[in-house]
């Protein structure tokens, strides 16, 4: 079953009505206050939880802690990590309990999604925002983790991170990377590796496209642009005002892209944006036949009337080599050069 197929199972009007309580139960942060979770250093203790799908096999598990201890970090396992309940990795509320009490033991510096698939919706109405916005740690994941990195910006200021799942290749490129950003805390560009076809006489992959030429400055929001949709209307939904946009999204048909943007666009999130970079999107094949659209020319039709800096084909997303992005982070967008500054820290 595939992350669709997972958002078509989802039940929003339940959803809705118990976030709208719990929303008047924790109170929002204040407009533009980012908190910046404290920095990684080796011999520190992570934990690996499961927010959203199953673990189809448990080596899966033994992989994911393998990297994570490769990187000099101890690992340890939510306690539901592997529980089942139908797709999802054990009950809702026990996937949320996981994460409330990772953020709530203090010999935990870190906390990493093991896998996305469909859930983190379902899990809000019981996630302690108070909790969370009293004891700043590093969240990192990605796709469905989407959910959880943008609610907890909008609901807390917490910085986090779109990167590689436990279950993802991490090699010396990824690795690094983090390092970098969050053991290091330091503040460089990210944007795409060079074509490592050295007999190439021009790059070939990971290449850019530009929508709308220019630079601009705002805080980093976004993630799949699925599981993004699914949050308008809900009190989790990240303000979009002046805000640079990134989007990715996996398997899906141009039509539904397209669906998708026309959705935010209608909701009049768009037009508030200050930039937009979007990543892969990963076997998102045009429509077979006369009058389909390419993804580029759809991209084109929703952020090219904005006249704001806009490109496609970032290296982040259900990709091999996936760029970590800080959520929440204010960044410089080049939209001529396709990269993304970090303008602070994203650590403390």
């Amino acid at each position: 079953m595939n992350r669709r197929t997972f958002v078509k199972a989802s039940t929003m009007g339940m959803l809705l009505s118990q976030s709208s309580l719990l929303f008047a139960k924790n109170s929002s942060r204040s407009e533009g206050q980012s908190i910046f979770p404290k920095r990684l250093k080796e011999g520190d203790t992570i934990v690996l939880v499961a927010p959203a799908g199953a673990l189809n096999q448990k080596v899966e598990l033994d992989i994911a802690v393998e990297s994570f201890q490769a990187m000099g970090l101890k690992v340890q396992v939510g306690k539901h990590v592997l529980d089942r309940d139908g797709y999802f990795a054990g009950k809702d509320e026990d996937r949320a309990a996981d994460i409330n009490d990772a953020f709530a033991d203090p010999t935990i510096k870190g906390i990493f999604a093991i896998r996305g698939g469909w859930g983190c919706n379902r899990i809000l109405p019981f996630l302690d925002f108070d909790l969370i916005a009293k004891n700043p740690k590093i969240l990192f994941g990605y796709s469905d983790i989407t959910t959880l990195l943008n609610s907890l910006y909008q609901r807390t200021g917490l910085v986090s991170f779109h990167g590689p799942v436990g279950v993802s290749y991490w090699g010396q490129d990824q690795a690094q990377q983090m390092r970098q950003m969050i053991f290091e805390g330091g503040k460089f560009t990210i944007q795409n590796q060079p074509d490592k076809d050295e007999k190439a006489l021009t790059q070939r992959k990971n290449r850019i496209q530009v929508i709308n030429s220019g630079s601009v400055e705002g805080r980093l929001v976004g993630g799949n642009l699925t599981v993004l949709t699914s949050m308008v209307g809900t009190p989790y939904f990240p303000d979009m005002q002046g805000k640079i946009l990134f989007l990715e999204d996996v398997d899906e048909s141009i039509y539904r892209i397209d669906r998708y943007l026309s959705t935010l666009q209608l909701a009049g999130k768009l037009q508030q944006l200050a930039g937009v970079a979007f990543g892969q999107c990963t076997d998102c094949n045009p429509e077979k036949g006369y009058g389909g659209f390419t993804l580029l020319q759809i991209l084109e039709h929703y952020f090219k009337p904005l006249g704001i800096p806009a490109y496609m084909g970032g290296q982040f997303g259900h990709v091999r080599d996936n760029n970590i992005l800080p959520v929440g982070v204010k960044v410089e967008l080049n939209a001529d050069l396709g990269s993304l500054r970090l303008l602070e820290s994203p650590v403390s």
